[in-house]
């Protein structure tokens, strides 16, 4: 498959810090990639790299097949990014603020009402950005990022503060982007409900290193299935499913019994339900839990001694 980004041990130390630590990752071309990440975990380092704003201490980073550190204004003309701070102009209509932009990359005017019509701007672009709303203001970004239709772009939080009809807006503007233009697009985010309903593929980093990355599809596919169950003596149904070989995990109001990657659910749920009435215990709920991105995240994004102590 061909790729859109690809990095090679990319590493980043600021004196005794290492904030990214040899990260090979590799987005797919026409994907939209979600970059994953607790507070401090290297994914802005990382996005500033990828975008020549820093230097990398060793490593390699690749936009389009062209090499970031050999060539910036290469690489540069093949991304298009937008980042928290928008820098708009308030006094200026959204279609001046973009011709600004337009005029330094020397693009023609007809660029300006492309990217408009892309992100469902043109009938506001007259507007002033100061009377635009926060939904708007990130759709100017957007058109802004696409001018020159570069073949990837760089998303840094895009739904921040929106409201969730304005979130919902984003999200199905954003799935639907690689299709519309032919871009790719890294999408760094948060929220992880919203990358699971917009991402086809994810990379997760922990302090510094990417420890998952694939199609998100598959990677749910694989993980362990769970069974939550809930009776009517916690304890006694926790002892009885651990005896029996189940790795157990306690719930506010039950408990939840994660079985082996590709086990049978059904088959194990029966099994269980059986063992617990044939224990004398009222059984009150009980059945598969669908995994997600979040019970995915969680398994591989905690501190390194937690997962060294678990």
């Amino acid at each position: 498959m061909a790729t859109a980004i690809e990095t090679h041990a990319l590493t980043r130390r600021f004196r005794r810090h290492l904030a990214v630590d040899a990260v090979s990752m590799t987005v797919p071309q026409k994907a939209v990639y979600g970059f994953l990440g607790r507070n401090g975990a290297g994914k802005t380092t990382t996005l500033k790299m990828l975008l020549g704003l820093i230097a990398p201490t060793s490593g390699q980073a690749r936009i389009d097949g062209v090499d970031v550190a050999r060539d910036r204004l290469g690489a540069a003309r093949k991304v298009g990014a937008l980042l928290e701070a928008h820098g708009f102009y308030g006094n200026l209509s959204g279609r001046e603020n973009l011709d600004l932009t337009r005029a330094l990359l020397g693009l023609p005017k007809t660029e300006i009402d492309r990217v408009l019509e892309v992100v469902e701007m043109t009938a506001h672009a007259g507007k002033r950005v100061s009377d635009f709303s926060l939904g708007m203001r990130q759709r100017l970004g957007l058109a802004r990022a696409m001018l020159g239709a570069p073949p990837v772009l760089i998303l840094d939080e895009p739904t921040n503060g929106l409201d969730p009809d304005g979130i919902a807006d984003m999200r199905r503007f954003l799935r639907a982007l690689p299709e519309r233009t032919g871009a790719t697009v890294l999408l760094s985010s948060h929220l992880l409900g919203e990358i699971e309903q917009t991402a086809t593929h994810v990379g997760i980093l922990s302090e510094g290193r990417l420890v998952l990355e694939g199609a998100l599809d598959r990677l749910k596919a694989d993980l362990a299935p769970e069974i939550v169950f809930q009776t009517d003596d916690r304890d006694r149904a926790v002892a009885l499913a651990s005896a029996r070989g189940f790795t157990l995990e306690l719930t506010e109001d039950g408990a939840l019994a994660r079985l082996k990657p590709g086990a049978d659910v059904r088959a194990a749920s029966a099994a269980l339900n059986r063992a617990l009435i044939e224990a004398g215990l009222e059984v009150i709920a009980i059945g598969p839990r669908a995994r997600s991105l979040e019970s995915l995240y969680r398994d591989v994004s905690q501190p390194r001694t937690e997962r060294e102590a678990a």
